[in-house]
Protein backbone atom coordinates (compact mmCIF):
# COMPACT_ATOMS: atom_id res chain seq x y z
CA UNK A 1 0.00 0.00 0.00
CA UNK A 2 1.46 3.40 -0.94
CA UNK A 3 1.78 5.98 1.81
CA UNK A 4 -1.67 7.37 2.61
CA UNK A 5 -2.90 10.16 4.82
CA UNK A 6 -6.31 8.87 5.93
CA UNK A 7 -7.12 5.15 6.17
CA UNK A 8 -10.38 3.66 7.38
CA UNK A 9 -9.73 0.32 9.10
CA UNK A 10 -13.36 -0.89 9.13
CA UNK A 11 -15.61 -0.67 6.08
CA UNK A 12 -18.00 -3.00 4.24
CA UNK A 13 -18.88 -3.60 0.59
CA UNK A 14 -21.78 -5.46 -1.02
CA UNK A 15 -21.49 -7.35 -4.30
CA UNK A 16 -23.69 -6.17 -7.12
CA UNK A 17 -26.86 -8.30 -7.37
CA UNK A 18 -25.68 -10.04 -10.55
CA UNK A 19 -22.33 -10.95 -8.94
CA UNK A 20 -23.96 -13.19 -6.31
CA UNK A 21 -24.19 -16.85 -7.42
CA UNK A 22 -27.71 -18.10 -8.13
CA UNK A 23 -27.38 -20.97 -5.67
CA UNK A 24 -27.12 -18.49 -2.80
CA UNK A 25 -30.55 -17.05 -3.67
CA UNK A 26 -32.04 -20.47 -4.43
CA UNK A 27 -30.90 -21.76 -1.03
CA UNK A 28 -31.90 -18.46 0.62
CA UNK A 29 -28.35 -18.02 1.91
CA UNK A 30 -27.89 -14.40 0.84
CA UNK A 31 -28.80 -12.15 -2.08
CA UNK A 32 -29.39 -8.52 -3.05
CA UNK A 33 -32.53 -7.37 -4.85
CA UNK A 34 -32.03 -6.39 -8.48
CA UNK A 35 -33.04 -2.80 -7.67
CA UNK A 36 -30.41 -2.74 -4.87
CA UNK A 37 -32.97 -1.70 -2.26
CA UNK A 38 -32.68 -4.70 0.10
CA UNK A 39 -30.18 -7.36 1.11
CA UNK A 40 -31.83 -10.64 2.08
CA UNK A 41 -31.16 -13.89 3.89
CA UNK A 42 -33.92 -16.45 4.41
CA UNK A 43 -36.92 -14.50 5.75
CA UNK A 44 -34.68 -11.64 6.92
CA UNK A 45 -34.19 -8.46 4.95
CA UNK A 46 -32.39 -5.20 5.57
CA UNK A 47 -32.73 -1.97 3.63
CA UNK A 48 -29.65 -0.84 1.74
CA UNK A 49 -29.53 2.58 3.28
CA UNK A 50 -26.72 4.15 1.29
CA UNK A 51 -25.50 3.76 -2.32
CA UNK A 52 -21.91 3.44 -1.03
CA UNK A 53 -22.66 -0.16 -0.15
CA UNK A 54 -21.50 -0.75 -3.75
CA UNK A 55 -18.08 -0.28 -5.29
CA UNK A 56 -18.44 2.69 -7.64
CA UNK A 57 -20.45 4.69 -5.13
CA UNK A 58 -18.05 3.65 -2.37
CA UNK A 59 -15.13 5.16 -4.28
CA UNK A 60 -17.09 8.41 -4.73
CA UNK A 61 -17.93 8.45 -1.01
CA UNK A 62 -14.29 7.93 -0.09
CA UNK A 63 -13.20 10.75 -2.36
CA UNK A 64 -15.85 13.08 -0.94
CA UNK A 65 -14.70 12.37 2.64
CA UNK A 66 -10.95 12.44 1.93
CA UNK A 67 -10.48 8.78 2.77
CA UNK A 68 -7.50 7.53 0.80
CA UNK A 69 -7.72 3.83 1.62
CA UNK A 70 -10.18 1.45 3.25
CA UNK A 71 -9.88 -1.93 4.93
CA UNK A 72 -12.84 -4.08 3.86
CA UNK A 73 -14.28 -6.37 6.50
CA UNK A 74 -16.17 -9.42 5.23
CA UNK A 75 -19.98 -9.46 5.31
CA UNK A 76 -21.30 -10.78 8.61
CA UNK A 77 -24.21 -12.42 6.79
CA UNK A 78 -21.69 -14.75 5.16
CA UNK A 79 -20.12 -16.16 8.33
CA UNK A 80 -22.06 -19.39 7.59
CA UNK A 81 -22.92 -20.19 11.21
CA UNK A 82 -24.79 -23.49 11.42
CA UNK A 83 -24.27 -24.47 7.78
CA UNK A 84 -22.83 -27.76 6.52
CA UNK A 85 -19.28 -28.00 5.27
CA UNK A 86 -19.94 -27.98 1.52
CA UNK A 87 -22.36 -25.04 1.65
CA UNK A 88 -19.95 -23.20 3.92
CA UNK A 89 -17.12 -23.85 1.48
CA UNK A 90 -19.10 -22.56 -1.51
CA UNK A 91 -20.35 -19.40 0.21
CA UNK A 92 -17.06 -18.47 1.87
CA UNK A 93 -15.13 -19.08 -1.33
CA UNK A 94 -17.46 -16.64 -3.12
CA UNK A 95 -17.04 -14.01 -0.39
CA UNK A 96 -13.26 -14.30 -0.34
CA UNK A 97 -12.93 -14.34 -4.14
CA UNK A 98 -15.11 -11.22 -4.34
CA UNK A 99 -12.97 -9.39 -1.81
CA UNK A 100 -9.75 -10.57 -3.44
CA UNK A 101 -10.90 -9.26 -6.82
CA UNK A 102 -11.84 -5.86 -5.36
CA UNK A 103 -8.40 -5.64 -3.76
CA UNK A 104 -6.55 -6.76 -6.90
CA UNK A 105 -8.40 -4.32 -9.16
CA UNK A 106 -8.24 -1.38 -6.72
CA UNK A 107 -5.02 -2.00 -4.83
CA UNK A 108 -4.41 1.65 -4.05
CA UNK A 109 -7.88 1.95 -2.50
CA UNK A 110 -8.63 -1.28 -0.64
CA UNK A 111 -7.12 -3.90 1.63
CA UNK A 112 -9.58 -6.80 1.77
CA UNK A 113 -10.17 -9.28 4.54
CA UNK A 114 -11.10 -12.93 4.14
CA UNK A 115 -13.30 -15.10 6.34
CA UNK A 116 -13.31 -18.71 7.56
CA UNK A 117 -15.86 -20.68 9.59
CA UNK A 118 -14.41 -22.10 12.84
CA UNK A 119 -16.87 -25.02 12.94
CA UNK A 120 -14.99 -26.59 10.02
CA UNK A 121 -11.35 -26.31 11.08
CA UNK A 122 -9.75 -28.34 8.27
CA UNK A 123 -11.70 -26.38 5.66
CA UNK A 124 -10.72 -23.14 7.41
CA UNK A 125 -7.02 -24.01 7.31
CA UNK A 126 -7.18 -24.83 3.59
CA UNK A 127 -9.01 -21.58 2.89
CA UNK A 128 -6.49 -19.59 4.91
CA UNK A 129 -3.69 -21.06 2.82
CA UNK A 130 -5.53 -20.31 -0.43
CA UNK A 131 -6.33 -16.73 0.53
CA UNK A 132 -2.83 -15.89 1.72
CA UNK A 133 -0.75 -17.87 -0.80
CA UNK A 134 -2.92 -17.62 -3.92
CA UNK A 135 -4.96 -14.46 -3.43
CA UNK A 136 -2.40 -12.28 -1.62
CA UNK A 137 -4.62 -11.44 1.35
CA UNK A 138 -3.29 -10.73 4.83
CA UNK A 139 -6.33 -9.97 6.99
CA UNK A 140 -8.37 -12.79 8.52
CA UNK A 141 -11.89 -11.92 9.68
CA UNK A 142 -13.32 -14.07 12.48
CA UNK A 143 -16.78 -13.96 14.04
CA UNK A 144 -16.81 -13.47 17.80
CA UNK A 145 -18.95 -16.62 18.06
CA UNK A 146 -19.84 -19.58 15.90
CA UNK A 147 -22.19 -22.54 16.04
CA UNK A 148 -20.37 -25.86 16.24
CA UNK A 149 -21.52 -29.07 14.55
CA UNK A 150 -23.63 -29.96 17.59
CA UNK A 151 -25.45 -26.62 17.49
CA UNK A 152 -23.61 -25.20 20.52
CA UNK A 153 -22.59 -21.54 20.35
CA UNK A 154 -18.94 -20.97 21.22
CA UNK A 155 -16.43 -18.16 21.23
CA UNK A 156 -13.90 -18.30 18.41
CA UNK A 157 -11.32 -18.02 21.20
CA UNK A 158 -11.38 -21.62 22.42
CA UNK A 159 -9.22 -24.73 22.23
CA UNK A 160 -11.12 -26.25 19.30
CA UNK A 161 -10.28 -23.21 17.16
CA UNK A 162 -6.63 -22.97 18.19
CA UNK A 163 -5.35 -24.59 14.95
CA UNK A 164 -6.72 -21.51 13.15
CA UNK A 165 -4.96 -19.19 15.57
CA UNK A 166 -1.76 -21.24 15.30
CA UNK A 167 -1.77 -20.98 11.52
CA UNK A 168 -2.54 -17.27 11.69
CA UNK A 169 0.42 -16.89 14.07
CA UNK A 170 2.65 -18.86 11.71
CA UNK A 171 1.68 -16.58 8.82
CA UNK A 172 1.82 -13.38 10.89
CA UNK A 173 -1.72 -12.32 10.00
CA UNK A 174 -3.81 -9.40 11.10
CA UNK A 175 -7.16 -10.57 12.49
CA UNK A 176 -10.44 -8.64 12.70
CA UNK A 177 -12.86 -9.85 15.40
CA UNK A 178 -16.45 -8.91 14.62
CA UNK A 179 -19.83 -9.86 16.17
CA UNK A 180 -23.00 -11.12 14.46
CA UNK A 181 -25.94 -13.54 14.83
CA UNK A 182 -26.91 -12.36 18.33
CA UNK A 183 -30.64 -13.05 17.64
CA UNK A 184 -29.77 -16.72 17.11
CA UNK A 185 -27.85 -16.86 20.39
CA UNK A 186 -30.08 -14.81 22.71
CA UNK A 187 -33.71 -15.84 23.33
CA UNK A 188 -35.18 -12.36 23.38
CA UNK A 189 -37.83 -10.65 21.28
CA UNK A 190 -36.34 -8.76 18.34
CA UNK A 191 -37.38 -5.26 19.40
CA UNK A 192 -35.94 -1.72 19.32
CA UNK A 193 -32.79 -2.89 17.51
CA UNK A 194 -31.57 -4.40 20.77
CA UNK A 195 -29.36 -7.02 19.13
CA UNK A 196 -27.26 -4.42 17.32
CA UNK A 197 -27.31 -1.76 20.04
CA UNK A 198 -26.71 -3.99 23.07
CA UNK A 199 -25.96 -7.61 22.28
CA UNK A 200 -23.36 -7.16 19.54
CA UNK A 201 -21.35 -5.16 22.06
CA UNK A 202 -21.82 -7.93 24.62
CA UNK A 203 -20.64 -10.53 22.10
CA UNK A 204 -17.41 -8.61 21.56
CA UNK A 205 -16.85 -8.24 25.31
CA UNK A 206 -17.45 -11.98 25.78
CA UNK A 207 -14.88 -12.83 23.10
CA UNK A 208 -12.33 -10.47 24.64
CA UNK A 209 -12.93 -12.11 28.04
CA UNK A 210 -12.09 -15.53 26.62
CA UNK A 211 -9.29 -14.25 24.36
CA UNK A 212 -7.41 -12.57 27.19
CA UNK A 213 -8.20 -15.09 29.96
CA UNK A 214 -6.76 -17.83 27.75
CA UNK A 215 -3.68 -15.64 27.18
CA UNK A 216 -3.99 -15.55 23.38
CA UNK A 217 -2.03 -12.28 22.99
CA UNK A 218 1.04 -14.03 24.44
CA UNK A 219 0.24 -17.48 23.11
CA UNK A 220 0.03 -16.18 19.53
CA UNK A 221 2.44 -13.23 19.55
CA UNK A 222 2.64 -12.87 15.75
CA UNK A 223 -1.12 -12.36 15.41
CA UNK A 224 -2.25 -8.74 15.51
CA UNK A 225 -5.91 -8.75 16.51
CA UNK A 226 -8.35 -5.86 16.25
CA UNK A 227 -11.74 -5.67 17.96
CA UNK A 228 -14.63 -4.08 16.11
CA UNK A 229 -16.58 -1.23 17.71
CA UNK A 230 -13.79 -0.56 20.18
CA UNK A 231 -14.79 -3.58 22.29
CA UNK A 232 -16.79 -0.90 24.06
CA UNK A 233 -18.40 -3.06 26.75
CA UNK A 234 -15.15 -4.89 27.33
CA UNK A 235 -13.51 -1.63 28.40
CA UNK A 236 -16.16 -0.94 31.04
CA UNK A 237 -16.22 -4.56 32.21
CA UNK A 238 -12.59 -4.84 33.29
CA UNK A 239 -13.24 -4.13 36.97
CA UNK A 240 -15.88 -6.85 37.22
CA UNK A 241 -13.56 -9.32 35.51
CA UNK A 242 -10.75 -8.49 37.94
CA UNK A 243 -13.12 -8.94 40.89
CA UNK A 244 -14.28 -12.29 39.54
CA UNK A 245 -10.76 -13.54 38.93
CA UNK A 246 -9.59 -12.52 42.40
CA UNK A 247 -12.75 -13.62 44.22
CA UNK A 248 -13.36 -17.03 42.61
CA UNK A 249 -9.99 -18.43 41.51
CA UNK A 250 -11.55 -21.90 41.45
CA UNK A 251 -13.48 -20.86 38.31
CA UNK A 252 -10.35 -19.70 36.45
CA UNK A 253 -8.17 -22.80 36.41
CA UNK A 254 -5.65 -22.45 33.58
CA UNK A 255 -6.60 -18.81 32.96
CA UNK A 256 -4.51 -15.68 33.42
CA UNK A 257 -5.23 -12.44 35.23
CA UNK A 258 -7.35 -10.13 33.01
CA UNK A 259 -5.00 -7.29 33.87
CA UNK A 260 -2.17 -9.02 31.99
CA UNK A 261 -3.40 -8.10 28.52
CA UNK A 262 -4.14 -4.43 29.16
CA UNK A 263 -2.19 -2.43 26.60
CA UNK A 264 -0.93 -5.53 24.76
CA UNK A 265 0.99 -4.37 21.69
CA UNK A 266 -0.61 -6.94 19.37
CA UNK A 267 -4.23 -6.11 20.30
CA UNK A 268 -5.97 -3.15 18.65
CA UNK A 269 -9.40 -1.55 18.90
CA UNK A 270 -11.22 0.57 16.38
CA UNK A 271 -12.65 3.99 17.20
CA UNK A 272 -16.34 3.24 16.65
CA UNK A 273 -17.62 3.83 20.20
CA UNK A 274 -19.82 6.83 19.29
CA UNK A 275 -19.00 9.07 22.25
CA UNK A 276 -15.94 10.78 23.55
CA UNK A 277 -16.25 9.44 27.12
CA UNK A 278 -16.07 5.86 25.89
CA UNK A 279 -13.17 6.83 23.66
CA UNK A 280 -11.33 8.37 26.65
CA UNK A 281 -11.65 5.07 28.55
CA UNK A 282 -10.31 3.18 25.53
CA UNK A 283 -7.25 5.46 25.48
CA UNK A 284 -6.79 5.18 29.25
CA UNK A 285 -6.99 1.37 29.19
CA UNK A 286 -4.78 0.61 26.20
CA UNK A 287 -3.04 3.77 24.98
CA UNK A 288 -3.58 5.72 21.77
CA UNK A 289 -1.09 3.54 19.86
CA UNK A 290 -3.51 0.58 20.03
CA UNK A 291 -6.43 2.45 18.44
CA UNK A 292 -7.26 2.45 14.72
CA UNK A 293 -9.78 4.58 12.86
CA UNK A 294 -12.88 2.48 12.15
CA UNK A 295 -16.00 3.89 10.52
CA UNK A 296 -18.12 0.75 9.89
CA UNK A 297 -19.42 2.48 6.79
CA UNK A 298 -21.90 2.52 5.18
CA UNK A 299 -24.10 1.09 7.94
CA UNK A 300 -26.24 3.63 9.82
CA UNK A 301 -24.50 2.62 13.07
CA UNK A 302 -21.24 3.57 11.41
CA UNK A 303 -19.62 6.96 11.59
CA UNK A 304 -21.21 8.37 8.45
CA UNK A 305 -22.51 11.81 7.62
CA UNK A 306 -26.00 13.02 8.61
CA UNK A 307 -26.81 10.24 11.11
CA UNK A 308 -27.13 11.72 14.65
CA UNK A 309 -24.89 14.63 13.65
CA UNK A 310 -22.11 12.21 12.74
CA UNK A 311 -19.40 12.34 10.08
CA UNK A 312 -16.31 10.24 9.37
CA UNK A 313 -13.79 10.77 12.17
CA UNK A 314 -16.13 12.65 14.51
CA UNK A 315 -15.20 10.93 17.78
CA UNK A 316 -11.46 11.28 17.06
CA UNK A 317 -11.91 14.99 16.34
CA UNK A 318 -13.81 15.39 19.62
CA UNK A 319 -11.12 13.50 21.51
CA UNK A 320 -8.47 15.79 20.07
CA UNK A 321 -10.48 18.92 20.84
CA UNK A 322 -10.95 17.74 24.44
CA UNK A 323 -7.24 17.02 24.97
CA UNK A 324 -7.71 13.25 25.24
CA UNK A 325 -5.28 12.65 22.38
CA UNK A 326 -2.67 14.86 20.75
CA UNK A 327 -2.74 15.91 17.10
CA UNK A 328 0.10 13.48 16.43
CA UNK A 329 -1.82 10.64 18.07
CA UNK A 330 -4.87 11.56 16.02
CA UNK A 331 -2.82 11.34 12.82
CA UNK A 332 -1.46 7.96 13.90
CA UNK A 333 -4.97 6.64 14.55
CA UNK A 334 -5.82 7.54 10.93
CA UNK A 335 -2.66 6.00 9.53
CA UNK A 336 0.38 4.60 11.36
CA UNK A 337 -1.56 2.47 13.86
CA UNK A 338 -3.54 0.85 11.05
CA UNK A 339 -0.32 0.05 9.19
CA UNK A 340 1.10 -1.50 12.35
CA UNK A 341 -2.00 -3.64 12.76
CA UNK A 342 -1.84 -4.80 9.13
CA UNK A 343 1.88 -5.51 9.48
CA UNK A 344 3.12 -2.98 6.94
Amino acid sequence: MPLKTRINAHGHLLPEPQEIPQFMKDKKCFWVDSDRKYMRQGDWKRPITDPSFFLEEKLLWMDKNNIDHEVLITLSQLYCNGLGEQMTSDIIRFQNDFHARVQAENRSKFTSGFVVQPAHVDLALREMDRCVSDLGMKLLCLPTHYQDRNGQWKSSANKEVEPIWEYADQMGLAVEIHPYDAPKMIALEDQLWRFHLIWMCAQTADHYHMFTALDYPDKFPNVRSCYAHGNQYGQVNLGRRKQGYDGRPDLFEGAVDPRKSIGAKNVYFDTLVHDVDSFALLVKRHGADQIVLGLDDPYPLGEIESVSGSYPGKVVDEASENGIISNAEKDNIWNKNIRNWLGE
